[in-house]
């Protein structure tokens, strides 16, 4: 990826595509998916390039460096959808040669079967919601698969692609330090290079909320959960994959490029229900978000061409200076002033004080040079309360 002359890189450009389907929907979720008994993925196709020539119109034409398939389960995706939406992306925009193109993935063996039609329609990237390593957590956590199933998916997904990653959920209901451990050293022997970890949280209008409200389980102890947070980051540091983002560790050089373009306040094109994007249009940065429901956006986009809710325009250095500092500061790089500086054309000394600056150096929460802006782990473990004594 390109870097400046001060080694700052390029925040990228990537396109997400949100498939926004699912078989059921797992109970700790809170993403924008849906079951539908079934999908008509010609006419879902037709409407996301809708959608995506659309955005194409609006926006400058730059080479893209990487695509992202999310949702719901991307993997119910036939493989020629997948692939017209790729060709959609190039008759569009240029790629990068090295470009990225990421698919996520449910461990089932009746997923796996459409991961050689995926790597032929130009996916380079397969994550796959593994989610735990024990079949009473999977069933607690309302997933469809067996352990024994997903180490099958997990050894075909290496065999077909050469850029694997999975997530896992931690701090589940009895779980204690030892399990993580164990789990977690695993994890390492079959992710390779990438790995995911979440602490599970308890997220408004799922069907955990319910249950947690009505005492049905209880969340490990705040101590234990800083435990295994600890235990989460040294375990995977000594295998050489830290945390080059809170909750997302790597071997350097399989980071996800997607990813590190939202966290480097990149431009990006979200399309499909519920999608979000931060594009640049007539050189004014733009908040868009489109309607969650997916027969509302889909008859939307069929009638107008796309299906945006609402959008807001980030015309304001103090908006567009707040929300590069809260996703920068997730990642280990931290804030390259020079990118902080080229998007919001102020430089990051206009925003933050010497002595606030000074007072959280001195306490260890944050590190600050001529080139980059970092929350230190300790910081990092309290991002929001950092974000806001830095910006008071």
């Amino acid at each position: 990826m390109p870097v400046s002359k001060n080694n700052a890189p390029d925040q990228g450009f990537g396109i997400y595509f949100h498939w926004p389907f699912c078989r059921k929907k797992c109970p700790y979720c809170d993403f924008n998916s849906h079951v539908r008994e079934t999908v008509d993925q010609k006419r879902w196709t037709t409407a996301l390039l809708k959608e995506l020539a659309w955005f194409a119109a609006q926006v400058p034409r730059r080479e893209v460096g990487s695509i992202f398939f999310g949702g719901g389960t991307p993997s119910l995706m036939l493989p020629e959808t997948v692939a017209a939406l790729i060709d959609g992306v190039s008759a569009h925009f240029p790629l990068l040669k090295d470009i990225e193109i990421s698919l996520e993935a449910n461990p089932t063996s009746a997923e796996a079967k459409s991961f050689k039609g995926y790597r032929a329609a130009g996916v380079n990237r397969l994550s796959m919601g593994v989610q735990s390593l024990h079949d009473e957590a999977l069933r607690f956590l309302g997933r469809e698969h067996s352990v024994a199933e997903a180490l099958k998916t997990i050894t075909l997904a290496r065999d077909v692609f050469s850029n694997i990653s999975f997530d896992l959920i931690y701090a589940l209901p009895n779980q204690s330090l030892s399990d993580w451990q164990q789990d977690l050293k695993q994890a390492l022997t079959l992710a390779g290079d990438h790995l995911s970890l979440y602490q599970l949280t308890i997220e408004p209008n799922t069907g955990f909320a319910g249950a947690y409200k009505r005492g049905e389980f209880d969340l490990p102890r705040d101590s234990l959960a800083d435990e295994l947070f600890s235990e989460t980051q040294r375990i995977c540091s000594e295998a050489g994959l830290p945390a080059y983002e809170i909750s997302n560790h790597a071997r350097v050089g399989f980071e996800c490029r997607h990813n590190l373009t939202y966290w480097r306040y990149g431009h990006y094109i979200g399309i499909g229900p519920g999608a979000h994007g931060r594009p640049e249009v007539d050189g004014v940065r733009r908040a868009y978000r489109q309607l969650k429901r997916p027969e509302k956006w889909l008859a939307l986009t069929e009638e107008q061409g796309h299906g945006t809710e609402a959008f807001d325009i980030l015309d304001t250095p103090v908006d567009l200076a707040e929300e590069q500092l809260l996703m920068g500061l997730r990642l280990r790089e931290g804030v390259w002033l020079e990118n902080f500086e080229m998007t919001v054309g102020k430089p990051l000394s206009d925003f933050i004080s010497n002595r606030q600056t000074e007072r959280l150096v001195d306490a260890g929460f944050i590190h600050l040079d001529e080139r980059r802006l970092v929350a230190t782990d300790k910081g990092r473990f309290v991002l929001n309360s950092l974000l806001a004594e830095l910006l008071s």
